[in-house]
């Protein structure tokens, strides 16, 4: 048996333990005092000792607590009480003890730091200030607390402070349940408790109650009370109010007949009963719409409709809009999520817009669509094989009348894919694919259904598998497969589908086989050599002939079915390699400038092949210009294009530049430099045919990039020519240094300046004072000083810059000039935090061509603790609107707000 034991320290007389334990054949009692010699607890240990109501508590470690840690006046306390069942004695024979019918499952574990008092004839005890007491999963904190062991009781209350206002209130917590109160009895045996002015939290929900019945269930029955989303205790700043309501946990809020307050005043807003739902995660449900008017469609109910929770893996939504002049609209949402599989979402829009009075002249009927579709696998769930679609297909005015978003307002161009891939053996592949594109300012539709390809990675049929030694140069050769094929339909987006559209279609088939060795020469030169192998199978080809008529004849081209098979094959060699210079200097920040050149050289020999039983280059039929007949290729509408119409042999030459300076850096304690780029690339490339009788040498190309300064980078090409024009602007078998005593003719040129400058808060708060490393740095520096003075950092802001400057200048032939052209963009957005409740954002631009601002909106955020404000504004443009929303933050009660808008349509 374990017997009951005692132990109380106080430490102002620094009494030690006092225990009763078992010893020998009876009881030992140990009593030893510090001061004042008391014996007063010894009777008091054996009052407890015959007391047989259970009174656990705390444990306390046989150790000795420093003074100076422990407030004076501060108790702490422990009660144990001999486990019910038998009693053994010296005898061998059983002894049947009896349980008080009073008795609890578990310890009572309390504390004060005040005081703490016994009632030995009651049974009760009272703690004083700062009070604990922990039974279970419950616990319970407050300023007063009185336990009546008879009868399993807690009473708890607050204790006024010096400024007599209430103090230290009841704070009770069951799981992960918390009540606080300013009155609670609560008898935690039977687990019920009535508590008084009551403050708890359901979920994203809070509620107020002047008195509160607590049942063993957890349910709770509340009288007079509050439901709101607003955590201040003492005043929400808005609630329903209600007289009387039933909670049950992690389900539902039912109330009486209540009504909306905000900031204690009521408002006429009643509802017969209120139904809260207070259930986490996912939960089926109707979907309040918004409603207000429209100048143009009348009054509206937008985007009401039902939530449905399928299961843990999938759920559907479906809202609509409804307008009193006959416009409507309907939209499924459908999302699905496999975890580590796959998950994705659909969604399908279709709206019907009618604008202006039914038989006017400006009335205007649209059916418009959407179908949108996501679909992600995990990379875990089939290592070797992938599917995923992103599915973009709109009616042509679908954003026009029915946009989702800004972006989705200025885009005219939309693109959608579905992939499949599949890996054999990690060396065959497998990819089929679907493709949709659609420009719905031009409206037009390109479709790709299917696109299959087959390929099989680079392997070395030279090689033996076991290496031995250093490889040969033949066992650097190596192969690759490739197939293609596709089927094409391409139209107008509102005929593509009409007549017999299958005979529209485009299709082939492409085998390609790269053959390819590479070899290093004197360490310094990289030559690649590899001959090339194509097969082109086509199921169309066309015929051209001229047709007379009274007119004098056209040209007329029909479309043959049939297979047609065109192969072709080419024979290439190139050679390359990097020479290095470094211009080293001692003075200065500069300490070196190093020039990278990379010359190439190559020659590609492509012969013509052409069967001739059935040629795939012929002439014209019944052409009349038999000086210069015109000469075609039959598969010149194949996707893959056509085989070369003659051969060729082209000697091609390139030179690549990269310039760079090396200055010194202080930051860099390593190696004390860094590196700027003057020039990222400057290329220039010509070519020379061998095969041709006359004109060999190909235009000059000129390209180069480079970054001017961070955020600003410069593009540059432009296209030169070598031979001279005629007086008709056409090219000529002249030398332009033959004609006009030059090398070159500037046929083109294109510049191209990007500026993407961002700017924040984070970039100008103070920092630690250091030397600057640099004049840019001391710029800097010197820039944040001057705008210390003014401007206050710590407010967040941030906005960015974005500019584009393209110059062209082409030669055109019927003007027989150059002529230039000059396209400019601009654009901002930015936000700034006037207070930590206000944000502020503006986007705008700037239209050069038209002279105008282009796209701009206003965006004003307010948080308002429990509720939100936000205000856009667009006042300008084919979206020009207004929109104004006050509503609840928290999602439970997202259906209380107030929107006003005047919207673009309505314009």
């Amino acid at each position: 048996m374990k017997f009951i034991y005692l132990e109380v320290k106080r430490v102002t007389c620094r009494a030690k333990i006092i225990q009763i334990q078992k010893h020998g054949k009876g009881l030992l009692a140990d009593l030893s005092t510090a001061a004042y010699g008391k014996t007063w607890l010894i009777p008091v240990l054996f009052l407890f000792f015959l007391i047989q109501t259970p009174i656990i508590a705390q444990e306390q470690n046989d150790t000795v607590v420093p003074q100076d840690s422990i407030r004076k006046h501060s108790v702490e306390s422990t009660f144990a009480i001999a486990d019910t069942g038998t009693m053994m004695t010296s005898d061998t024979l059983p002894v049947e003890q009896k349980v008080s019918k009073n008795a609890i499952d578990s310890k009572v574990v309390y504390s004060a730091t005040d005081s703490l008092r016994f009632d030995m004839r009651d049974q009760n005890a009272f703690l004083f200030n700062k009070a604990q007491i922990n039974y279970e999963n419950i616990g319970l904190n407050a300023g007063y607390v009185e336990i009546d062991f008879q009868k399993n009781q807690v009473f708890a209350t607050g204790v006024p402070d010096s400024a007599g206002h209430e103090s230290q209130l009841p704070i009770f917590t069951e799981g992960a349940k918390k009540f606080e109160a300013r009155i609670m009895t609560y008898n935690y045996k039977s687990k019920k408790g009535l508590i008084k002015s009551v403050f708890t939290r359901e979920n994203e929900g809070y509620l107020h109650g002047n008195l509160v019945k607590k049942m063993a269930s957890n349910t709770t029955y509340i009288r007079n009370g509050w439901y709101t989303t607003c955590d201040s205790r003492d005043h929400p700043h808005f609630g329903f109010r209600f007289g009387k309501a039933k909670v049950i946990p992690d389900d539902k809020i039912i109330t009486g007949p209540a009504y909306l307050a905000i900031e204690n005043m009521p408002t006429p807003l009643m509802i017969p009963f209120g139904y809260f739902p207070n259930r986490k995660g996912r939960r089926s449900g109707i979907l309040i719409p918004t409603y207000g008017e429209s100048f143009d469609r009348g009054f509206f109910f937008e985007n009401g409709g039902y939530y449905w929770g399928i299961s843990d893996y999938m759920d559907l939504k479906i809202v609509g809009d409804i307008y009193t002049r006959g416009s409507w609209a309907i939209k499924p949402y459908f999302n699905y999520k496999l975890r580590y599989r796959f998950s994705g979402v659909m969604n399908f829009s279709y709206a019907v817009n009618l604008f202006g009075a039914r038989g006017s002249p400006d009335f205007n009927r649209t059916r418009d669509f959407r179908i949108y579709w996501v679909h992600t696998q995990d990379r875990k769930a089939r290592p070797n094989s992938s599917f995923s679609a992103n599915v973009n297909i709109y009616s042509k005015n679908f954003n026009q009348y029915n946009p989702t978003n800004t972006e989705n307002y200025l885009s005219n161009t939309f693109q959608s894919s579905i992939n499949y891939a599949k890996t054999f053996s990690n060396r065959y592949n497998l990819t089929l694919n679907f493709n949709h594109s659609q420009n719905t300012l031009e409206k037009t539709i390109n479709l790709t259904a299917p696109q299959i390809s087959f390929s099989v990675n680079q392997f070395y049929p030279l090689r033996k598998k076991e290496r031995i030694g250093k490889l040969r140069w033949y066992e650097n050769i190596s192969v690759r497969y490739a197939m293609n094929a596709e089927n094409r339909l391409s139209g107008a987006d509102s005929v593509i589908f009409t007549g017999e559209w299958w005979n529209r279609m485009q299709n082939g088939i492409r085998h390609n086989i790269p053959i390819s060795s590479s070899i290093r020469i004197l360490k310094f030169l990289n030559m690649t050599n590899s001959v090339n192998l194509n097969d082109r199978m086509y199921f169309q080809s066309v015929r051209k002939k001229f047709v007379p008529d009274t007119t004098g004849g056209k040209y007329v081209t029909d479309t043959v079915n049939g297979f047609v098979n065109a192969f072709d094959m080419s024979f290439s060699s190139s050679l390359t390699t990097k020479l290095y210079g470094m211009f080293l200097l001692k003075k200065g920040p500069l300490k070196a400038i190093r020039h990278v050149l990379t010359p190439t050289v190559s020659f590609t020999y492509t012969p013509f092949i052409d069967p001739g039983s059935a040629p795939l280059w012929r002439y014209i039929e019944n052409d009349t210009n038999t000086v210069n007949p015109q000469r075609y290729s039959i598969l010149a509408q194949g996707i893959y294009g056509s085989t070369p119409g003659q051969k060729s042999g082209v000697l091609n030459f390139s030179l690549g530049n990269n310039l760079e300076m090396k200055v010194r850096n202080r930051k860099d304690s390593i190696t004390g430099i860094r590196k700027i780029v003057l020039i990222d690339n400057f290329t220039i490339a010509a070519s020379y045919d061998l095969a041709k009788d006359s004109m060999n040498w190909s235009k000059v190309a000129m390209s180069g990039r480079t970054r001017l300064y961070k955020g600003i980078d410069l593009q540059y090409s432009s296209s030169w020519d070598p031979y001279a024009r005629d007086s008709l602007g056409k090219r000529i078998n002249k030398y332009e240094w033959d004609v006009n005593r030059r090398l070159l003719r500037l046929e083109n040129t294109t510049w191209n300046i990007g500026v993407n400058w961002g700017l924040n808060s984070q970039q100008f708060k103070k920092k630690e004072k250091k030397t600057p490393a640099d004049a840019d740095e001391q710029e800097l520096e010197d820039i944040y000083r001057f705008w210390d003075n003014y401007v206050d950092w710590d407010v967040p802001w941030s906005f960015n810059l974005t500019y584009n400057f393209r110059y062209t200048k082409d030669y055109q032939a019927a003007q027989k000039k150059r002529v230039s052209k000059i396209i400019q963009t601009l654009g901002f957005n930015g936000q700034i935090n006037l207070t930590p409740k206000w944000k502020v954002g503006v986007t705008t631009g700037y239209d050069f061509e038209k002279g105008e601002i282009s796209y701009t909106s206003l965006d004003i955020y307010r948080d308002l603790h429990c509720w939100e404000m936000r205000f856009g504004w667009i006042p300008k443009g084919g979206r020009q609107s207004w929109n104004f929303t006050i509503n609840v933050k928290a999602s439970v009660l997202q259906d209380l707000k107030l929107n006003k808008k005047k919207d673009f349509r309505d314009f």
